[in-house]
Parts: C-alpha cells; sequence; structure tokens
C-alpha cells in the first residue's frame, strides 16, 4: 500500500485508543458514505481529524485526495492544526478549509472557462449594496420602498436554490436584456419582474467588473463543474475523499456542489477491488453534524440535507455520537427535554460521565431593565465571592436589540464586558477606503472600488465629474477605468476637472506597476498606496482626535499583509486581498482559551460552537425567544426550539434563565408571557429564585400579601437581589477588540430585533387576570410604600418597573402626598406620587 512518506505513520492504536466505541467506528468506518450524527459537545472535531489521519495511514490514501470542508476559517485553522500533530507538516498543503475559499482555488484555476478572469474581485456586502444603488439610480426605482438590503437578500435566496437570471427573466421580464439602458422596471407594478430584472443587471454588472459576490464563489463553481467535463473529471480523480463539517448548515447550492465534486451522478462504477474509494468511481464522502443545531434557515440552511443523507446517498451508514465531553447531565437533560418537542427528528440522547451538576437558575424580573440588574448582580457575586473569571461568562440573548439593557446593567454594576457586535475591521471607512485601492490595482475593471477613490481623499472630483466619467465610458464601452485614462476625450470637460483626472490616472498607472514589481510584498505595496494616495496625510493632519484612530487602522492594514506574507510561501497581492475578503463573521469570535478580563455578550446564533463555564440565556418570553414570527409557523418554531437547544448546550457547568414579565416594544411597554421553552424544561431542574413577577403575583390573586411583600403596585422586595449601588460616569464596557489598535468583533446580525407581544403556543402557564377596578384618584390610596420624600435629593437614581432607570430632578414634600419628578431618558419625565410609586433607590 503505497503512502507519502512525508505522512507520519501513526499505528491504529493511536488514533483510535482514547475514543469511546462511537467515536472509533466512526474514525474506522470503510465505505461510500457515512453521516456522523454528533451531538453537542460530542468531540466531533477530534473524529473527523481522526479519520482523516485514518483515511492517510490505514487507506493509503495521500494528502492530495482528501478535501476537508467546514464553514469557517477559525474552524478550518483549528483542524488544520489538530491535523499538523497527528500527521506532520504535510497537513499545511491539505485542502482544509471552507466551503468558499475552496471554490475561490477552483475559480482561479479555471474560471476563465466560464468567462472569469483570475484576478477576479470578490465583492463584499458593503460592494454589493453600491452596485445596487447603482442600478437603482439607473432604472429609477424607490430604494426605500425596495431596499438594497432586500433586494441582495432575494438574490442571494435565488442564488442559494440555484435559480439563474436567465429563467427568471423567462418568467417575469421575457423583454429585458441585461445592459439595456432606459427600462422601465414595474410597469405593473410586479416586484417580481423588479427582482428579475435587477437581479439579471446585476450579474451582467458584476461580470463587466470581472468581479462576483460570495454567494457567487460556489455558483460559479457548480456552473464551472457543469459546464466544463474535463474539470469535473480532473476534480473527481483529485479529491477521493471529501469530508464535511456542520453538515446542517449547508444550502441547496453547496448540497449540489459537493456531489458535482464527488462525481455521485457522474454514473461511474466504483474500484471494488480497491483499499479505499481507489482511483475511479465516485469519492467517498463523510459528513459531521447535528440536525438539532440547524439554525440558520434564514441564511439559506436547508435542514433536509442532513435529514434526507440516507436517501440521497445510497449504502450510507450514520453513526450517532451521544456522549458529551462538555456538559453536566442537568444542561443536558434540559436541553434533551426541549429538542424532544420537535417532530420529525432522528432520536438522539445526550448523556455525560460527568455527574449531575448544579441546577438550572431561573429568574422572572418585572422588566427588561432589572433583568439586566439581576444577571449583573449575579456575575458580580461568582466574580467575587466563587471566584469565578469573568471571561467565563457569557450572557446570549435571541436578537441584537436586547443587548442595550443588559449593558447599561454591566455598565452600572461596574462589570467589563465585551460585545461581540461593532464594526468590523475590514469594513471600517478608511480600512475600506485602502484596500479599494489595491482592488482597482489588481483589478481595473472593477467599477465600484475605482468610483469609491476617484475622490478619496478629497481631489476636486465630485459627483458631476463621476457622472460625466461614466456616461463616457458607457459611449465608449468600456470601464470605469477606461473613462479615466481616456478622460482627454470627453467633451464639454473643464480644465478644472480634468487636471485632476489626468493626474489620478497617472498616479493609479504607477501605483499598478510598482505593484507588479512588489508583487511579493503585500505590506510594501499597502505602504506605498497609503503614502501616494494621500489617504494618511490627509488623516495624520486632521485635528479630529478619532481620526489617529483611523491612522492607526490603516498601520494595522499593513501589519496584518507583513503577516500574512510571512505565513504565505507565494505571497502576492490578489492572494492578500482574498484573505481579506473572506473574512467571516464568525472568525472574529474570542479565544476561550484565553482570558479577556470580561464578560461576553452574543446573539444565540453567533454563539454556535462556543461554550462557557457559565451562561445566561436571557429574554425567555413568547414573543422574544421563541420570536413572534414563530407562533403561527411549526418549522419557524421547530427552527426556534433548535436554537434554544443551541443556547442551553454552551454551558459547561452552570446555566442560567432569565425572563421579563413587561419588555418594551416599538417605544411602548408590552406584557409578555413565559417562554414555552421554560415549561419544556422538566420542573425538577429548575431551581427558581422568582418564579413570578411582581404584577403577575397581583393577578394570581396575592392582593392580601401585596402590601407586605410587593407594594401597592408590584414592586420588588429588597432580599431578591442588590440593583448595583454605583452609576459611576466610567464606562466598562467595550466592543470586542481582538488585534493591536483595531476592533475585530463583528456584530451578529442573525434575527431580527422586531418581537411582537405575548402570544400563544404550546404549553404556557396562564393565570386569569382578576376583574379591573374602577379608577380613583390616587390622593385615596391607602398603600404606602412607606418611603420618604427627605431620603431623596436631585440626582439621585432611581429604578422603575415599568419606565427603568432614572434620575430625580425635583422632590416636592408633601407629606402623605409627596411628589418626586424623575427623568427615565427615553420613557420622558415622569411625576410620581412617592408613596404608591414602585421605585426603590439606589
Amino acid at each position: 500500500m503505497q503512502q507519502d512518506p512525508d505522512v507520519i505513520a501513526r499505528p491504529p492504536e493511536a488514533l483510535i485508543g482514547d475514543l469511546n466505541p462511537q467515536q472509533a467506528e466512526a474514525v474506522q468506518y470503510r465505505g461510500p458514505a457515512l453521516l456522523i450524527g454528533a451531538g453537542a459537545g460530542s468531540g466531533k472535531t477530534r473524529v473527523l481529524t481522526r479519520r482523516i489521519a485514518w483515511i492517510l495511514t490505514q487507506f493509503g490514501a495521500w494528502p492530495s485526495q482528501v478535501l476537508a470542508i467546514t464553514f469557517t476559517n477559525k474552524a478550518a485553522a483549528e483542524m488544520r492544526e489538530r491535523l499538523e500533530s497527528l500527521i506532520g507538516p504535510v497537513a499545511s498543503r491539505m485542502w482544509v478549509s471552507t466551503f468558499h475559499s475552496a471554490c475561490v482555488r477552483i475559480l482561479r484555476r479555471d474560471g476563465e472557462r466560464i468567462g472569469l478572469k483570475s484576478g477576479f474581485t470578490i465583492y463584499d456586502t458593503a460592494d454589493c449594496d453600491r452596485l445596487i444603488k447603482l442600478i437603482a439610480n439607473d432604472f429609477n426605482f424607490d430604494v426605500k420602498r425596495y431596499t438594497p438590503r432586500s433586494i441582495l437578500a432575494r438574490i442571494s435566496d435565488y442564488k442559494n436554490n440555484l435559480t439563474g437570471t436567465r429563467e427568471m427573466l423567462a418568467q417575469y421580464a421575457p423583454d429585458f436584456k441585461p445592459g439595456q439602458r432606459g427600462y422601465r422596471v414595474g410597469r405593473i407594478g410586479n416586484p417580481e419582474e423588479l427582482y428579475a430584472v435587477v437581479y439579471a443587471e446585476y450579474q451582467h454588472r458584476l461580470a463587466a467588473a470581472n468581479a462576483v459576490d460570495f454567494d457567487d464563489l460556489i455558483v460559479r463553481t457548480v456552473e464551472l463543474l457543469r459546464a466544463c467535463p474535463d474539470v469535473a473529471e480532473y476534480y473527481h480523480r483529485k479529491f477521493r475523499y471529501i469530508l464535511v463539517d456542520e453538515y446542517q448548515d449547508t444550502n441547496h447550492a453547496q448540497y449540489v456542489l459537493i456531489r458535482e465534486l464527488a462525481g455521485v451522478d457522474a454514473g461511474e462504477h466504483a474500484d471494488m477491488g480497491a483499499v479505499g474509494a481507489g482511483r475511479v468511481g465516485p469519492a467517498w464522502i463523510t459528513v459531521v453534524g447535528d440536525s438539532d443545531q440547524s439554525i440558520y434557515a434564514f441564511r439559506g440552511a436547508d435542514i433536509r440535507n442532513i435529514q434526507d443523507f440516507e436517501q440521497d446517498f445510497p449504502n450510507a451508514k450514520t453513526i450517532m455520537l451521544e456522549q458529551n465531553y462538555r456538559s453536566t447531565q442537568t444542561i443536558l437533560d434540559a436541553a434533551n427535554a426541549v429538542i424532544a418537542h420537535n417532530e420529525g427528528r432522528k432520536p438522539k440522547r445526550l448523556w455525560t460521565a460527568a455527574g449531575a451538576g448544579e441546577q438550572i437558575t431561573a429568574y422572572a424580573a418585572d422588566t427588561a431593565q432589572l433583568e439586566a440588574h439581576w444577571i449583573a448582580a449575579q456575575i458580580k457575586r461568582l466574580h467575587t465571592d466563587d471566584g469565578v473569571r469573568y471571561s467565563d461568562i457569557a450572557v446570549m440573548y435571541r436578537a441584537n436589540a436586547q443587548s442595550r439593557s443588559l449593558e447599561e446593567g454591566l455598565i452600572q454594576a461596574r462589570v467589563p464586558y465585551q460585545l461581540i457586535g461593532g464594526t468590523k475591521f475590514y469594513e471600517r471607512r478608511e480600512v475600506k477606503d485602502a484596500l479599494a485601492y489595491l482592488q482597482a490595482i489588481v483589478n481595473p475593471a472593477d467599477d465600484i472600488n475605482m468610483r469609491r477613490i476617484l475622490n478619496v481623499p478629497k481631489r476636486g472630483l465630485g459627483a458631476r465629474a463621476e457622472s460625466q466619467v461614466t456616461l463616457h465610458a458607457q459611449q465608449i464601452g468600456g470601464t470605469f477605468w477606461d473613462g479615466v485614462a481616456h478622460a482627454d476625450q470627453i467633451e464639454g470637460m473643464t480644465a478644472r476637472t480634468l487636471n485632476p483626472l489626468m493626474r489620478f490616472a497617472q498616479m493609479m498607472q504607477e501605483l499598478r506597476e510598482f505593484a507588479q514589481e512588489h508583487d511579493a510584498k503585500p505590506s510594501q505595496i499597502v505602504a506605498e498606496v497609503l503614502e501616494r494616495s494621500g489617504l494618511l496625510e490627509e488623516l495624520k493632519k486632521s485635528q479630529d482626535p478619532q481620526d489617529q484612530s483611523r491612522v492607526e487602522n490603516l498601520s494595522q492594514l499593513q501589519s496584518v499583509a507583513a503577516e500574512y506574507e510571512q505565513n504565505t510561501p507565494d505571497a502576492t497581492l490578489a492572494g492578500f486581498l482574498e484573505t481579506t475578503a473572506l473574512v467571516a463573521d464568525s472568525d472574529q469570535l474570542p479565544d476561550e482559551s484565553q482570558d479577556s478580563g470580561k464578560v461576553t455578550l452574543m446573539t444565540l446564533h453567533t454563539a454556535k460552537g462556543l461554550e462557557y463555564p457559565i451562561v445566561f440565556l436571557t429574554g425567555m418570553e413568547q414573543g422574544t425567544f421563541p420570536h413572534a414570527r414563530a407562533m403561527e409557523d411549526t418549522s419557524e418554531l421547530s427552527e426556534e426550539r433548535r436554537l434554544a437547544y443551541v443556547g442551553i448546550t454552551r454551558a459547561k457547568r452552570h446555566l442560567f434563565v432569565t425572563r421579563a414579565a413587561v419588555r418594551a416594544q416599538w417605544g411602548r411597554s408590552a406584557e409578555m408571557m413565559p417562554s414555552q421553552f421554560l415549561d419544556e424544561i422538566p420542573a425538577d431542574l429548575i431551581d427558581w429564585k422568582r418564579k413570578e413577577a411582581g404584577m403577575e403575583r397581583m393577578r394570581s390573586g396575592w392582593r392580601a400579601n401585596a402590601s407586605h411583600d410587593f407594594g401597592a403596585h408590584g414592586g420588588w422586595n429588597d432580599d431578591e437581589f442588590d440593583a448595583p449601588s454605583s452609576f459611576g460616569g466610567s464606562s466598562y464596557g467595550s466592543r470586542s477588540s481582538y488585534g493591536s489598535g483595531s476592533s475585530y468583533g463583528s456584530r451578529s446580525t442573525y434575527g431580527s430585533g422586531v418581537r411582537g407581544s405575548a402570544a400563544h403556543a404550546g404549553k404556557i402557564t396562564t393565570r386569569r387576570a382578576p376583574v379591573r377596578q374602577p379608577a380613583q384618584p390616587a390622593s385615596s390610596l391607602k398603600a404606602d410604600n412607606h418611603l420618604r420624600i427627605e431620603d431623596f435629593a436631585v440626582g439621585d437614581k432611581v429604578t422603575h418597573d415599568k419606565f427603568g432607570l432614572g434620575t430625580v430632578v425635583d422632590a416636592q414634600d408633601k407629606g402623605r402626598n409627596s411628589v418626586l419628578t424623575v427623568d427615565f431618558g427615553s420613557s420622558g419625565v415622569k411625576r410620581l406620587m412617592l408613596r404608591v410609586a414602585p421605585i426603590e433607590k439606589l
């Protein structure tokens, strides 16, 4: 059995000796199709890397015959690192990458066969947005009604389903030809016609600019493999073993790509006498995933890919990994109980040898603000009394909009935190400007980036100059750069515009020549561009303090280029731009092994794949989590339940779940019912610190004790939690920052901040509200919370169970009817009768 001499030949026992029986079976399986159903925390990365090592050492495959696909650059780097420890340095040469990175390599090599030159540009979201706006301007449709974001989402759906422009035009706009001027969109008010026309024009302009968007990387690769049988045959012979991680997150286009690369439908028979996959026939496919963690349907992921694997790949074998190495049994029992309510799933029950562990701690707050205060107090206690590191704690929520109150609570409690969000490094304006220069140098046909830099920094070439160049380029049938290079031929152009245009053209030509001479040194090219373009000089001259940080960001960009040079033997400028273009949101997540000294705040979608000793799962209310749109849609509710399963299984030692009885929605306070997911967790697993909010206790008929326990208007008792006592001006929160002087945190945009009011779905604990009594003057109320006006002064901080945090602006001593005036920020200034107001001084 011939084997690559560079591969470290480990004996079988070294690869499977420390695995459990199911893991070992998955590593050793010999067959054309294998599904590893890997439950949360079941060691799937270990199994996947050991299987690759087994294929190389026991099946006799060569490293070049293996294609390993995962979803993030971070996961790919981890897989490559583990492989290197198993088989040696040869792992660094293997195709271990994301879908998009693998497709870029294929398209760089053979893309010209379908009209895509090797120097193509990869457009990011901002570039695509700008292109849609240019199309909207030319076709004169309303971008407020049809936003670029919504149009791009529709285009992404078309591409994920491999629906081409010809198909859409034939159905909705058969008379439109891409590149056609003066076409009137939506003549009969049909939005599908507009989407079809814009989609076709968008693709036409991408092709003219020799550019692709992210979805195109998959779609164009499928197109290449289908259109060019010889190219498909090359990859069928090259990749004999294909392994895909997170298979439950694949969309239709990625599913088809895998089948095309493997040659599943090519009709070629396998070599039955071969030890492994042999040299002919379909490649052997191994997929790893968990249908219970399929949470990206809104991005096009199709759960049917993993559910139907055994039907799609005849003679497929399924091996379930159910032993968990992350969480306690209590946490796993809760996750098992919740996900069991989803219908049509393959049975799986996670278990651990680690023991039961602590009960889940639960708390019902009166408001979102008080929920945040309680969470902050618990985190402070865990850190101070139990010695838990802040970096071992994560606070997770369904939608980004929930982070505001959580941040306020942590700031007030002086708890340091990092929010996984904010502007990504490569999307910062100054960095984007510098990258646009580099893209325009590599690909002069890239109109979007060429137009971006025309007047950056300002050189007297405004909108009029841009429109003159654009019109001339259209007349000569060329690119925007062609219009710039031949600006002296534009009729009616004044010297005031022509001179800076010619200087810009000369500068770009000289930068292009410099780049060609120093192609192996991207950091030197970056330095030259920053200097020659004037980007650096403009920022250095600025008196704006923020511009100093922008200078540091540009310095960081040059450092990133230098680091790329050191780590890449055959470094090129185009290669550097490719690495910056393929950075994804998930690659910006913190390294769990490092102590950041901060609590981490993130959405549940962002938390996928991470784990923390202590996790707070917040906003457990109907309409918040599960999301309002899932209330009447069974498939949406199933996905929300999978998201809850993911959230629960992020916790290693202790899980906290919290909810608020009242939450602000669209500027109004809405009463929220408890999440049905709370009812789905067995009661004996939960330790309720407070099961009902004050308002809910009153409605339960506990009026007799209301004055004693909660105050007449549903306040709270002092022993429930200590609200933060210090409200100093020092902000301890920070956007996540990874790297010197540059923020690499990426705000997760998963989910929507829109939440509906309480709705009934599933098993929910409901209570009948008491009959309302006729309103009466406040002065006649007998309730008394025993607060004294002399204890309040202007500037004091208070919390109100409805309006949240406020500042006292006036105190009027009127005896029994004393009045406090409080500024509650966004809720406005309120006059409160002190003795009946549900407030607490902080």
